[in-house]
């Protein structure tokens, strides 16, 4: 299996699992609380792991008692942490996420007092080491940086971009990327209605890269060679826990494209295990035949 390194961030997620999302001013008794490791590059570098590939994760945590529960839960699942910095002032980025049980929604208040990675910090790993570097699209002015860095040093690793939201200047990192994912949320942001209507626009800006768009529970399509794709979601019987699925998704079209298959087979994997990811909590036990 591959060696892959995820760079971005990795949070701590207090997760209040409630009957149904609470009014304004309203209060409620939570049915459940878990306290996790969340995080999209974090979350994909650790259903990677579970795939089968020797995974490291770099981006920053913070010098204070919290941090410990990110570590052990990379270690517990198998992934490298040698690349991180941990820095001596800060909090550990910490998601409030109030989740539906009637309909698995999940809601995120998403609390920040840390800085981001550092390309000085990036340029220190040895990247020849992997056979493939995953970047989510964050941390715009030392991010363009790294991949810069990567392609021009490393050329044969490809390089892989999450693009979840809207960020000043993040188009500077999408002519750098060989893959793109992007999400609902970003393409909804530039004024696209559909994961078509942004994939037909981005495929002039970039002809020979392979984009990809999630749409939820209207499934994904993908983009290659002028040709675009799509495949349905898998919607389980009861959804469960949305929480991650994007990432989870993103984890499969990595895997797929890995394995040197075609961009229809990697829609049809990483729409399945999404799916299957919709219908538990949780990121373990997340491998498909």
């Amino acid at each position: 299996m591959a060696k892959i390194l995820s760079v971005g961030i990795a949070t701590l997620d207090i997760i209040n699992e409630v009957e149904t999302y609470p009014l304004e001013n309203q209060e409620i008794r939570a049915l459940n609380q878990v306290k996790c490791r969340g995080g999209n590059a974090a979350n994909t570098a650790v259903v990677l792991s579970q795939l089968g590939h020797h995974c490291s994760w770099a981006g920053t945590l913070a010098d204070e008692t919290d941090t410990q529960t990110i570590l052990d839960d990379f270690n517990a699942l198998k992934v490298n942490t040698d690349f991180c910095e941990i820095l001596p002032e800060g909090k550990i980025p910490t998601s409030y996420i109030t989740l539906n049980k009637s309909n698995g929604t999940r809601t995120i208040i998403h609390y920040r007092n840390l800085p981001e990675y550092s390309f000085t910090s990036f340029r220190k790993i040895k990247l020849s080491a992997f056979d493939w570097i995953h970047f989510e699209g964050r941390n715009v002015s030392e991010t363009v940086q790294m991949m810069q860095y990567s392609k021009k040093f490393y050329s044969e690793i490809p390089i892989s971009l999450e693009v979840e939201k809207p960020r000043k200047n993040i188009e500077q990192l999408l002519a750098i990327a060989d893959y793109i994912i992007f999400s609902k949320p970003y393409a909804l942001s530039q004024g696209y209605v559909s994961a078509q209507e942004l994939l037909i626009s981005m495929k002039k800006q970039f002809p020979y890269k392979t984009l990809v768009c999630a749409w939820g529970e209207k499934g994904a399509l993908a983009c290659k060679n002028n040709q675009i794709l799509s495949q349905n979601a898998f919607i389980p019987d009861t959804v469960v826990d949305t929480l991650g699925a994007g990432d989870v998704f993103n984890a499969g079209i990595i895997h797929q494209l890995l394995a040197h298959a075609d961009i229809s087979a990697a829609l049809l994997f990483a729409c399945r295990l999404a799916g299957k990811k919709c219908a538990a909590k949780g990121l373990e036990n997340l491998t498909i035949n």
